[in-house]
Parts: C-alpha cells; sequence; structure tokens
C-alpha cells in the first residue's frame, strides 16, 4: 500500500524507465519533486524497495527496477464516512483516494470497490477502530455473517449481517450496542473485504478484515 507521495514517485521512475530506457538519478527525482534534498528522495527509494515496489542492484547507477508485474495498483474513492454506531443519516462526500495493491484489497479482480471511514465504536470487537478505513465490494447481496455497509430505514451504518429464520438484522460487535432490525427496509450497500488502520503517524496499514467468530 502506498501513500499518495509514494505512488508519484514510482510513477515518475516508471514513466522516465518507460521513456528514457534509464532510471532517473536522485538528483533529478529531486528536481522534478522539488524536495529539500536528495536525503528525502533516497527515504522515498529505501520504502518503495521495502514494500516490494522497486528493486535495485548495488553497486550499479540507476539500477532501479520497478517489478511492475508483481502486484496491481488500485486507487480506491473514499465516500465520506459510515457511522459504526447507531444508524444515521449521512451525505456521500468524496474524501480522497487510497491506493492498495489488489491483495491488500482482498477484492476479486472484476470487483468494484469502494472506502468508507469508519467513525464510533460500535464494531470494536471485530477490529475495526474508530478512524479506520473500510473497503468495500460493491454489491448488493451479503452472506451471513459479512460485514456491510448498510441502508436500514433509510439511515447508514456498518454492522455485522445475520439472517434468522429467513429474516436479515444487523448485529454490533459491541455489547453496549443492541441489534438493528428493520422496520421497513433493509438494503446491503457494500461488502466488507478489507480494512485499513490508521496510525499514530499518521500513515496507514492494511490489516485481514475480521472474521466472525
Amino acid at each position: 500500500m502506498l501513500t499518495d507521495r509514494q505512488r508519484n514517485v514510482l510513477d515518475f521512475i516508471q514513466s522516465e524507465q518507460r521513456e528514457k530506457g534509464i532510471t532517473p538519478s536522485t538528483r533529478e527525482i529531486q528536481s522534478h519533486f522539488g524536495f529539500a534534498s536528495q536525503t528525502s528522495v533516497m527515504q522515498y527509494i529505501t520504502t518503495l524497495e521495502r514494500k516490494g515496489f522497486l528493486d535495485r542492484h548495488a553497486r550499479k547507477a540507476r539500477a532501479l527496477v520497478t517489478p511492475v508485474q508483481k502486484v496491481r495498483i488500485t486507487d480506491i474513492p473514499i465516500y465520506g464516512q459510515i457511522p459504526a454506531g447507531m444508524a444515521t443519516l449521512t451525505e456521500q462526500t468524496v474524501l480522497g483516494h487510497v491506493s492498495l495493491d489488489t491483495r491488500s484489497a482482498n477484492a476479486s479482480k472484476n470487483a468494484r470497490i469502494f472506502a468508507l471511514k469508519v467513525r464510533g465504536d460500535s464494531m470494536i470487537n471485530a477490529h475495526i477502530l474508530d478512524g479506520d478505513i473500510v473497503i468495500l465490494d460493491d454489491r448488493k447481496e451479503a452472506k451471513n455473517g459479512d460485514i456491510v455497509a448498510a441502508l436500514i430505514d433509510g439511515e447508514t451504518t456498518l454492522k455485522r449481517f445475520v439472517t434468522e429464520h429467513g429474516r436479515p438484522y444487523l448485529r454490533a460487535e459491541n455489547p453496549r450496542y443492541p441489534d438493528q432490525r428493520p422496520a421497513h427496509d433493509l438494503r446491503v450497500q457494500g461488502v466488507m473485504v478489507s480494512l485499513i488502520r490508521r496510525q499514530a503517524s499518521g500513515g496507514i496499514k492494511p490489516v485481514s478484515p475480521a472474521k466472525r467468530g
């Protein structure tokens, strides 16, 4: 998973390799992005190596190799926030994008995926915390036990989808919150496939989707 700036640096390196047949020097990368020093460039290169997007041959100038076939990057739109608490009306607002490789997204090849920022603590026992970003497959059918973004009686929430005796309802993963049973309508808006943890440093870290115990 890459930050926007890390992705920009990688894109520049790949573009220069395609167009010129050589890897840009650290000075050229510094000049292109206006970095204060080449140390900043090396920090980005080291991070891209550590994450598996670059492979550098020691003692060879400009010898960065980008294993572009190793991963496929997906830019996922973040559509506003979703309460992990009591259901509430929300406006769908694009907050930005998050870049993930397809494997981290845990999505099928042709899946349409989107992201929502979590607000609240009703899903803490599924290891979904306030401020996390959930990645969802834009499908309208869920299996018993899936974590879903759902519209229940016109209001949106993130909960566990449960079916009992053929009737679906939503369950929190925090005993402080009651089950939510639809008075009129319950519609799945997306099924969770992955989770990104917001770290104190401001970075993001993909974690495995929580499974029902």
